[in-house]
């Protein structure tokens, strides 16, 4: 692609998908892939969902785009159906990840200086952690590999380490506002927030006065089992983020991000304080709405936990057969990861060639985040897919492993 008109930001596998169907991606040369990267966790519920093609098509007859000088119904309608079924009181929406968490770590600031703290202003993160592209939410990541070159960052972030408390305390200063984390790290290897971890967290907020951030991102809308990650750990009355961060999988491959609240950072902004052009129009409600209404059915959540479950113990085969090659499997639900001891590109090329698709991660991790509608002939199509791909990369005389 040296010819290419687009700027040189991807290092893009040859392929180009042109239909696609439930877990599966057709591509124009007539290859068929199973998708277990779903976008990297936007696709929760497949490709070409029909719920999701009615909201979409139904709506773009109607109305697209229209300005938040106005009210907008569907906006109205999915915050209700989010703050029924979450923690949260209000929402803001937007575009992306990326402006979600934009949208709260602004609300944080804001919510302190009604709180006549205005000293207040800098936000805890954690190493290896991954928020976005912009230069706040890069530098909140603070990983060398995304920074690199946008020198000078964003000030007003400080670093502690996951899942110790001790370090985050430590951290706590009288400029501190909030304290920001993924409940499992996605781009920084699939690591799990311990439960006392979380619930250590919401104690210091407690004491110290802080706003609890939450990015699930990449976790929410089902990915772990649950409508939420935190709701794992959260399960006791008075357990509870100030502000969480939502995207990818609410759209279900359309460009859908919010900001929800709870408590007084709920009703901090006022007219003016923050905005967008796009987010929340009317193309986006109505497909948000449609993944929500699937997502919400009875039983759905309940065969992703099944699902995982079985993929989990699945993964765990494998890597008991490739030692070699699979130190552990890590994750929740449907977001899983294989640490490896060779290069996570190495796999995510072989798994491809035999027509799977995975997408690599920090830490020496792959991650599998396929679509949430998938059951055990999807899982076993992919571990056999997996199993050929690590037999092509053991490169060995010895016999190989039994197939598992």
């Amino acid at each position: 692609m040296a010819d290419s008109a687009l700027m040189n930001t991807y290092a893009r596998l040859d392929v180009a998908f042109d239909r696609g169907e439930g877990a599966w991606l057709m591509a124009s040369d007539g290859r068929r892939f199973l998708d277990f990267a779903a976008g990297i966790g936007v696709n929760g519920l497949g490709h070409a969902h029909p719920a999701l093609v009615a909201a979409l098509t139904a709506q773009a007859g109607r109305l697209w785009h229209c300005s938040n000088n106005y009210r907008i119904p569907g906006q109205e309608a999915v915050a209700r159906t989010l703050t029924d079924h979450s923690f949260a009181q209000t929402v803001f929406f937007c575009n992306s990840g990326a402006e979600a968490l934009e949208a709260a770590l602004k609300l944080a600031r804001y919510t302190q200086k009604k709180r006549g703290q205005p000293e207040r202003w800098r936000t805890i993160t954690f190493e290896g952690a991954f928020h976005g592209r912009t230069l706040a939410t890069v530098t909140a990541g603070g990983q060398p590999k995304y920074v690199n070159g946008f020198e000078p960052l964003v000030d007003g972030f400080d670093r502690a380490r996951f899942n110790d408390l001790a370090s985050v305390e430590a951290a706590i200063g009288p400029q501190t506002a909030a304290i920001l984390l993924e409940p499992v790290m996605g781009e920084g290897g699939i690591r799990v927030a311990e439960a006392g971890f979380l619930r250590g967290l919401r104690t210091l907020c407690d004491r110290h006065g802080l706003l609890l951030l939450l990015d699930e991102v990449q976790t929410g809308i089902g990915r772990t089992g649950r409508l939420f990650a935190h709701e794992w750990a959260f399960d006791a009355p008075g357990l509870r983020p100030d502000i969480v961060a939502v995207a990818k999988g609410l759209g279900g491959g359309f460009p859908v991000g919010a900001c929800l609240a709870a408590g007084d950072a709920a009703h901090a902004f006022a007219p003016g304080a923050h905005g967008t052009t796009f987010g929340g129009n009317p193309l986006a409600m109505a497909v948000a709405g449609a993944v929500l209404e699937q997502v919400l059915a009875p039983g759905f959540l309940e065969q992703v936990r099944q699902t995982g479950a079985l993929l989990e113990r699945r993964l765990s085969n494998l890597q008991a057969a490739f030692p070699t090659l699979m130190t552990g499997v890590r994750g929740i639900g449907l977001m899983r990861g294989l640490h490896l001891t060779i290069p996570p590109a190495d796999l995510v090329r072989a798994a491809f060639a035999e027509g799977l698709l995975l997408v690599g991660a920090g830490d020496n991790v792959v991650r599998l985040l396929p679509p949430l509608i998938i059951g055990q002939t999807e899982v076993e199509a992919a571990m056999d897919k997996l199993f050929t791909a690590l037999s092509t990369l053991m490169r060995v005389t010895s016999p190989l492993p039994a197939r598992v």
